[in-house]
């Protein structure tokens, strides 16, 4: 499969019908899903592994994994909703047998796991909200890929905050994410902004 055609299939899934502004859930964009597992998948972080998707909502990471060929991805999701919806996408494409969703806090899942993959909040409503989520996934897995704002504030604080935690990045790919108007707080129809994707691994 090609990162477009993964792009494609990914943006055809079901968004939130009701998405909670304190979570900040925003759907990850299919192109930018799909640039971060490609980025896993061809450094062998996907394909055969076990896999985390913390903060999963919708479960666009989720069923990327299983079509990029993980052997298992928990879909671990605070919100019974979007856990819903995220397992109607799973369906839709046929891919129930490869996730197990997990309405779980992420920070009481304690699976050990290959890989975890996650978009996790940005910190724009809650101030670092993002912590427990970074905390969670190196608590889990010597390899990480996570999604955060391209702003030189964020990137000083992930640099000493994985430095800290025992980890090194290995790849930083800045990319748009489209946010479309979906709060009362937003004045354009659709907001775009830098992203940094990034790969953590245990030093």
């Amino acid at each position: 499969m090609r990162k477009k055609h993964l792009a494609m299939i990914l943006s055809r899934l079901k968004g939130f019908p009701q998405p909670k502004p304190e979570l900040e859930q925003y759907r990850t964009p299919g192109d930018v899903a799909a640039e971060l597992l490609w980025l896993a998948h061809s450094i062998g972080d996907i394909e055969g592994k076990v896999i985390a998707d913390l903060g999963a909502g919708t479960g666009v990471l989720s069923a990327g994994a299983c079509l990029m060929g993980a052997e298992r991805v928990y879909a671990v999701e605070i919100d019974g909703k979007a856990l819903r919806i995220a397992r109607e996408n799973v369906e839709s494409l046929s891919l129930e047998n490869c996730v197990e969703f997990v309405n779980f806090d992420v920070s009481d899942f304690a699976l050990r796991v290959d890989t975890v993959v996650m978009n996790p909040p940005f910190g724009s409503q809650v101030k670092h909200a993002d912590r427990p989520f970074l905390m969670r996934a190196f608590g889990i897995s010597d390899v990480v890929y996570s999604i955060h704002l391209a702003k030189p504030e964020v990137r000083r604080f992930i640099e000493t905050f994985v430095r800290d935690a025992g980890f090194s990045i290995t790849h930083r790919i800045t990319i748009p994410f489209e946010i479309p108007a979906q709060f009362f707080f937003h004045r354009k129809r659709l907001e775009r902004i830098l992203v940094d994707i990034y790969r953590f691994e245990r030093t």
